[in-house]
């Protein structure tokens, strides 16, 4: 393999977006940064100089700064040179550096306390150094501080910060920005930094993948340095054009050089080959080539509104009647409302699915099943987890599950486990995508695709509460997947004697 010339490159990120300014506190940062020892990489005095840029007020132009890079190129010093002008030469009173885990944030805490104990100068402006487990901090003579804290739904309330910084940001969720973000409400020059390599898959990641939205966009409050290949994602690798070339070439120097901005000032040819024999092809993708996946949420085209009306088709003739129904349950996550879904085949070979309930509360649901059951004599009936209250009331009404699972009988409940819950969400999308199924056009539904979101889950994906109200989205993917799961397993023929929906 032939590599490329060991040239010192410029170091430009693929997404770089910075607000206009007038004048920039970059270079005053570098410089004192210099004094203290601490050097800084050609890429890395471009970012500060853009994310340090100044409006005609002397205000920061960026209010919110990112820096996506891949693994141990350099960000932690970026923050470094950050925090150390933040404390005496800004004027800022407080400093919040969080990262994701508590251990993280006392070895950023050990790295900051020696960077300035290894200075006179700055060594002289320490008024005080806590080392106390939780409340890792430093306070300078100036008045201005520094606090170390790990991420959590409460972390930082209380406190008014000038800067927070929010490392290792692919771990970041709505709940640790709404904890911290509103404590610089009443700061007169506030500023917000997000470092990260890019999220660990498309479920994740959503505050990263939003800001890169906004980037891209061209959003004047932020500042952006992105090492993400443009037009490249996760899920191509492996994949190869119509001439066999691959679409993502892991092998290609070219690429590692324009992903690395700390080749070759940090790391060298050597090491990312090393890495590259050693890392799964996603791995390396991923953290050496900074390559973000695609993200996997509705809202951004996993199931588009236009593509999910088009096979809108609610039953309204024998032949639209599925031979075979399963049924789910689910109960929203505030028990407040509460939905039954079914799924089955058509006569015409295709999945149909839909909402059959969407009711408040949870006492008439019991009821409705066993009428449900009575009227279909369904291949099975799922009941969500956070439905297992009802499961009683169930059990004492005939319904129960089955004594071998290889061998359920018609109207047997099921469970369906976290893994069950994913493959549910994948048969649902993967239906969708082929054009597989049909559907009865519920509003509730419709209303669910708009607004829900994926997370991560057993190893797949599975609708998030936290996005919308998904429980009618859930219950119809759980019913599909009872029915793929088990009308092959129930023998005999089944004619519905009326259609209920």
């Amino acid at each position: 393999m032939t590599s490329s010339p060991p040239v010192v490159r410029p170091g430009l990120p693929a997404v770089r977006h910075v607000p206009a300014h007038v004048s920039s506190a970059g270079p005053d940062a570098v410089e004192l940064a210099a004094s203290a020892g601490l050097t800084v990489d050609p890429w890395q005095a471009d970012v500060l100089e853009g994310a340090l840029g100044e409006r005609a007020d002397g205000k920061w132009a960026a209010f919110e700064v990112g820096v996506i890079a891949s693994r141990q190129t350099g960000k932690g010093t970026i923050l470094e040179v950050r925090t150390l002008a933040g404390l005496t030469l800004f004027g800022e009173q407080l400093i919040m550096w969080s990262a994701h885990e508590t251990k993280t944030a006392f070895e950023l805490f050990r790295r900051m306390e020696e960077l300035i104990s290894g200075s006179d100068e700055l060594r002289k402006r320490v008024k005080r150094v806590s080392r106390a487990n939780g409340d890792e901090g430093i306070e300078m003579t100036n008045g201005a501080r520094l606090r170390f804290v790990a991420r959590s739904k409460g972390s930082g309330r209380g406190f008014s910060g000038d800067l927070i910084i929010l490392d290792e940001a692919y771990a970041l969720s709505e709940e640790h920005t709404d904890a911290l973000i509103p404590t610089q409400s009443a700061r007169p020059n506030a500023q917000v930094w997000y470092t990260s390599s890019p999220p660990l898959d498309g479920a994740s990641g959503g505050k990263l993948f939003d800001l890169r939205r906004r980037a891209l966009a061209g959003d004047d409050d932020l500042a952006w340095f992105d090492w993400g290949p443009r037009g490249l994602t996760l899920d191509q690798v492996g994949e190869s054009r119509d001439d066999g070339t691959p679409v993502l070439d892991l092998d290609d120097r070219a690429l590692w050089y324009a992903t690395n901005p700390a080749m070759p000032y940090r790391i060298t040819e050597e090491t990312v080959a090393r890495e590259r024999r050693a890392l799964s092809p996603e791995g390396f993708a991923r953290e050496r080539l900074c390559v973000w996946p695609r993200r996997l949420e509705t809202g951004s085209g996993i199931i588009s509104m236009q593509q999910w009306s088009e096979l809108a088709d609610p039953p309204q003739s024998e032949d639209d009647r599925p031979e075979d129904v399963a049924f789910a349950l689910v109960v929203n996550r505030d028990r407040t409302r509460s939905a039954i879904a079914y799924a089955g085949l058509r006569g015409d070979g295709l999945l149909q699915v839909g909402v059959s309930d969407w009711r408040p509360g949870t006492s008439w649901v019991v009821e409705r099943l066993l009428q449900l059951r009575e009227r279909w004599n369904p291949v099975g009936v799922a009941v969500h987890a956070r439905s297992e209250s009802l499961l009683l009331d169930l059990e004492k009404a005939g319904v129960t599950a089955p004594d071998n699972p290889d061998e359920p009988m018609r109207g047997d409940l099921a469970v369906p486990s976290a893994a069950a819950d994913a493959a549910a969400y994948g048969l649902f999308v993967d239906a969708v995508r082929k054009q597989a199924l049909r559907h009865a056009d519920d509003a509730a539904v419709n209303v669910a695709l708009q607004e829900a979101r994926a997370r991560p889950s057993a190893g797949g994906a599975t609708w998030d509460d936290k996005s919308g109200e998904v429980a009618p989205l859930r219950a119809l993917c759980q019913a599909l997947w009872l029915w793929e799961s088990r009308a092959h397993l129930v023998s005999g023929d089944f004619d519905p004697v009326e259609q209920i929906f």
